[in-house]
Parts: C-alpha cells; sequence; structure tokens
C-alpha cells in the first residue's frame, strides 16, 4: 500500500530525441494536438523533454535544439510559457505576432487557435499548462462569487521582477522538483497547497480584469465561520488542509477568512494549524516512554514532512528540541 503522505501523481515523463515524430507525440500526450515543421528541413532536432502533472497543472521543460514553426487548435486551457534561454514568436487568433523572451513570458488563452511562429534553436523554455475549469473556480472562490465576465487574462507577463518572476521561479521549483526522486512534490502534504499556490500566483501576477479586485480590501469574516475552520483543524490537525478547503468548510470565501483569522485570532489559518500541530506533537513526545516512538514518529503522525523544519519551529514555540523533549520523559 502507498503511503498516505504520498500523493497520487502521474509519473513524470522524460525523453530526449532527434525523430520529429516522436517530439510531436509527446507534445500530444501532455499538452495539445500540434503541427510541428522543421523551418530549416535539413536542421538537425535535438529534443529534450521533461513533463509532470500536480493537480489540474502540467508543467514540463521543452528544447527542440533547431527553428522550427509549431500550430495547435484551440487550446482548451490556460498555458504559459517562460523562455529559460532563447525566445520565441507566436500568435493566437488575429492578433499581431508576440516575442517570448526570458523576461516576458507568453500568457496563452482557452478558446483561440494557436500559432507559435518561430521557435528558436536555442529556446529552452518552462510550459505551464492549466485547466480552464480548475482556474475559474479558484479565481470563484478567491473572489467569494461567481465571474460575470470570461477570465481574459493579458498575451504576456513580466518574469523579471515583481509577482511575475516570483510566480516564475516557483512554477520552475515546482516542475524542478517534480522530476526529483521522492521529492515534496510527491508529499501529499504539498501537493494541494502547492497547486493552489500556482493558481492563486498566476491569478495575482497575470494582469486580468479581476486583478484589482483580488487584492482590494474586504470586509472581515464574522466569528461563526472562523470558528468552524478552528474546529476542523482541532479535530484533525493531521489532516492536509488548505486555505481554500478551510474555506469551503468555513462557507466564506478565502480572503474573508484569511482576515477574518487576522482580525479574530492574530494570525493566518495555516499558521494556526502549524501552531496547532506543533502542540499536538509536543503532547505526544512529553506523553512517550523510552521506545514508544522517534522524533520522526511524532513529527510526520502531525503533518510535518520536513524534519529540520519542524524541529526549528518547535525549538522556537517550546525553547527545547523535540529530542530533547522526548529524552525528558524517558526515567
Amino acid at each position: 500500500m502507498v503511503s498516505a503522505l504520498r500523493a497520487e501523481a502521474t509519473r513524470p515523463v522524460r525523453l530526449r530525441t532527434g525523430d520529429l515524430d516522436e517530439a510531436r507525440q509527446i507534445i500530444e500526450q501532455n499538452f495539445y494536438s500540434n503541427v510541428v515543421d522543421l523551418l530549416q528541413p535539413s536542421a538537425v532536432l535535438r529534443g529534450h523533454f521533461a513533463v509532470s502533472r500536480l493537480r489540474g497543472v502540467t508543467l514540463g521543460t521543452l528544447q527542440f535544439g533547431a527553428d522550427l514553426r509549431m500550430r495547435f487548435g484551440e487550446l482548451g486551457a490556460y498555458h504559459v510559457d517562460i523562455p529559460l534561454s532563447g525566445s520565441m514568436a507566436w500568435h493566437q487568433g488575429r492578433h499581431d505576432p508576440l516575442l517570448a523572451t526570458v523576461d516576458e513570458a507568453a500568457v496563452f488563452q482557452p478558446g483561440r487557435t494557436t500559432m507559435l511562429d518561430r521557435w528558436s534553436g536555442d529556446c529552452r523554455l518552462l510550459a505551464v499548462k492549466i485547466e480552464r475549469p480548475a482556474l475559474e473556480l479558484q479565481l470563484e472562490r478567491l473572489l467569494d462569487a461567481p465571474i460575470r465576465l470570461p477570465l481574459r487574462l493579458h498575451p504576456s507577463m513580466d518574469v523579471s521582477h515583481g509577482p511575475g518572476r516570483s510566480w516564475a521561479r516557483l512554477a520552475r521549483w515546482a516542475a524542478e522538483d517534480a522530476l526529483t526522486p521522492r521529492g515534496l512534490i510527491g508529499q501529499e502534504l504539498m501537493a494541494d497547497p502547492l497547486h493552489e499556490a500556482l493558481l492563486n500566483g498566476l491569478l495575482l501576477a497575470a494582469h486580468h480584469p479581476y486583478r484589482e479586485e483580488l487584492t482590494r480590501p474586504v470586509a472581515p469574516s464574522r466569528p461563526a465561520p472562523i470558528k468552524r475552520a478552528i474546529d476542523a483543524m482541532e479535530a484533525h490537525p493531521e489532516h492536509p488542509f488548505t486555505v481554500t478547503a478551510l474555506a469551503e468548510i468555513s462557507g466564506v470565501g478565502i480572503r474573508r477568512l484569511q482576515q477574518g483569522f487576522r482580525q479574530h485570532v492574530g494570525m493566518s489559518p495555516m499558521d494556526y494549524l502549524r501552531r496547532t500541530r506543533l502542540a499536538r506533537a509536543h503532547e505526544e513526545l512529553r506523553a512517550k516512554e523510552t521506545g514508544q516512538a522517534t522524533v520522526t514518529d511524532v513529527a510526520y503522525r502531525w503533518g510535518f514532512t520536513h524534519l529540520g523544519r519542524f524541529a526549528g519551529a518547535y525549538r522556537q514555540r517550546y525553547g527545547v528540541t523535540p529530542s530533547t523533549t522526548l529524552a525528558e520523559t524517558r526515567p
């Protein structure tokens, strides 16, 4: 049986190939149906692909090693291409061509035909595909209301500084960690929060008609929703709660819940969850006798998957290390 700490995930796909048909196939299987043409028929393809999935997000580092053109139909998903080197000229529908570079990512809309007019031979990029229902539902959760107009992201995003740079770094880290044996993304406690962070981050980094509304202060929640969230965390602090899940339990939007916690509890929902988990771990370490448990056992039981961070947070709160607490209970 797979450990409960392991998230359900598709095994990453890796491929090095000089065969154009094989390259087309991996793009189609993981992203979209496509037609690929070498701009110089005599060019030698040096394809390198690494693709992984995290819930409704597909992450891939893609490189062809030759100048080419690629055509797609309607994508059916939101998609961001972030060149890590080189450049890519592209357009959707009847819009004029745009250029994606290491400083300016390409942002594609669902429901439009797409052309990558020139993918340069030195272009290696990070592709992020986000399923349309997932992103739009997350936006409605953040707004605590149905969206009134279609979500249209601006076709380019500055990834050289500010929130765009932060989101691009998060996406790149996620793509790299997904390819790491026993990486954190494979942990259930990390998968949902990271998936949520990728969606929230894109909604805050990209320009769209709802972004100003997302950053506008909201009225704090009443204590009753806060109590529902607290009761859920106190009952099962080991559960991999996310802010989205707690908002659904509370019956209010995400931002309203967060502001309500700051006003009525003095900390964020996730800080409250960490404090509750630390308290339960502390109680168990004090109650254990010789040979009954290890610090690792207790940490994992209460939802801590990174032992170094657990030990640091524990010492900051209780003034001693977890192992010291455990040793002090022994005769």
